[in-house]
């Protein structure tokens, strides 16, 4: 493989404001702050707001790391961030397949890394499995971290607008009011 695979960006939209949003795919939270963001692109315009998923590893969700390299892999593949949204989608849509009860028991106890990926792959339709296996896609996996790290971010959902993070927006809150904040 090349020295630095490509991933593509995980950002849709093209406008001049800025709504990040780091997100643990496995946490019920973020999953359903995840599937509002179409809803928000759709009623903001692709003109007026950009999207950027940031990826908030984060290790009592135990297949954190697992399920992010995952989507980090599906960036490198045809379709990029299309299709990492989907394996994105997949988490969202069946988050007990991929999380464990109480964050420590459960059926996922047995479960391995290559049962995890291959659930990704048969909910997702996206092959996985080479892509995971890319040596430097630590590379983009540490600079989620670390740009977590850099401000100051902790848990998810958290969100940021045009570089500034909003403790008062959260997942519960409508597509409307996330609207609100973004004009």
């Amino acid at each position: 493989m090349a020295s630095h695979t490509k991933c593509d960006p995980l950002s849709w939209g093209r406008g001049p404001r800025i709504l990040e949003i780091f997100i643990e795919p496995t946490c019920p939270y973020s999953a359903r702050a995840f599937n509002k963001l179409d809803a928000l692109l759709d009623n903001m315009g692709e003109e007026r707001i950009t999207i950027k998923i940031r990826l908030q590893s984060q290790p009592w969700h135990m297949y954190s790391g697992v399920i992010v390299r995952s989507i980090i892999a599906a960036s490198t593949l045809a379709g990029g961030k299309e299709a990492a949204k989907a394996v994105m989608a997949s988490i969202a849509a069946h988050r007990e397949e991929f999380e464990f009860a109480h964050h420590a028991s459960g059926p996922n106890m047995n479960a391995t890394p290559n049962q995890i990926i291959e659930r990704l792959e048969a909910y997702s339709g996206i092959a996985l499995k080479q892509a995971f296996a890319i040596p430097d896609l630590d590379r983009e996996i540490k600079w989620h971290c670390k740009y977590s790290r850099q401000n100051g971010i902790h848990v998810s959902p958290t969100f940021m607008i045009d570089g500034l993070v909003q403790p008062d927006m959260s997942s519960g809150d409508t597509v409307e009011a996330w609207g609100e904040k973004l004009a």
